[in-house]
């Protein structure tokens, strides 16, 4: 399937894109030549708008983004061996390569395979817990257990992901078996954007849940991708 761009980087960011893994773009950074882009981040598609802007934002332009569809959530015991198929596919062309996965309910299987491949991926057992800060999320967990969570992608995706997704648009009585124990949706947000802001709340309502909002920009996300980025430019100059 031949993509441009940004038609890529819009159909890796939707969940439902009939997108192949074979298929998912690298992103490489603007000016990069042949052999001078030492460090591949392989991402989680649900990342993928977050990721490349916060490289075009911080001038990375020799850090290539690899992201694997998003819709491998729905069948998270595909995730690990996805992740190997693009090290594999990846390794002779990149000095050094990471992964922005958490475990992501691959129960340990991600972490197996990156031991075998040698590959360090971002800490943390899903997303909610590195943009928040791990220590962080824990604190709001174990105050609040109850709390919905939902990130940028999440609010831009929030029909197709929890309406159509858990039926609600064809069974709505089972709203209540599914957040009936819930108390509130909590947006930790990557970026300060109104419309999606107007969009998270309204999904609160739409879930009956009270609303929290917390700015957190891109947590250990932005730091685990900042080290990377320092490690390709010192393998640059050795």
């Amino acid at each position: 399937m031949a993509l441009n761009a940004e038609t890529a980087r819009r159909a890796i960011d939707d969940p439902n894109h009939d997108l192949s893994i074979d298929d998912a773009p690298v992103f490489e950074g603007e000016g990069a030549t042949e052999g001078a882009a030492r460090a591949l981040v392989i991402a989680c598609g649900a990342l993928a708008r977050e990721i490349v802007d916060f490289r075009a934002a911080n001038g990375f332009q020799h850090l290539d983004i690899a992201c694997l569809p998003a819709k491998l959530h729905n069948r998270p015991q595909l995730i690990a061996e996805a992740v190997r198929e693009k090290i594999r596919a990846n390794k002779s062309k990149y000095r050094t390569i990471f992964v922005a996965y958490g475990d992501c309910g691959t129960g340990g299987g991600l972490d197996a395979v990156l031991a075998e491949e040698r590959v360090e991926r971002i800490g943390g057992p899903h997303c909610y817990a590195f943009y928040t800060g791990q220590d962080a999320f824990e604190a709001i967990t174990d105050e609040d257990p109850t709390s919905f969570f939902l990130t940028d992608y999440m609010v831009r995706h929030f029909d197709r992901l929890i309406i159509e997704g858990l039926g609600l648009d064809r069974f709505p009585e089972l709203l209540n078996d599914y957040f009936g124990n819930y108390t509130n949706v909590i947006y930790i947000a990557q970026t300060k954007d109104p419309t999606l802001e107007v969009k998270a709340k309204a999904a609160a309502e739409r879930l009956g849940l009270g609303y929290i909002y917390r700015f957190v920009g891109f947590g250990e996300l932005g730091d685990f991708l900042i080290a990377a980025a320092a490690e390709k430019e010192e393998s640059l100059t050795t």
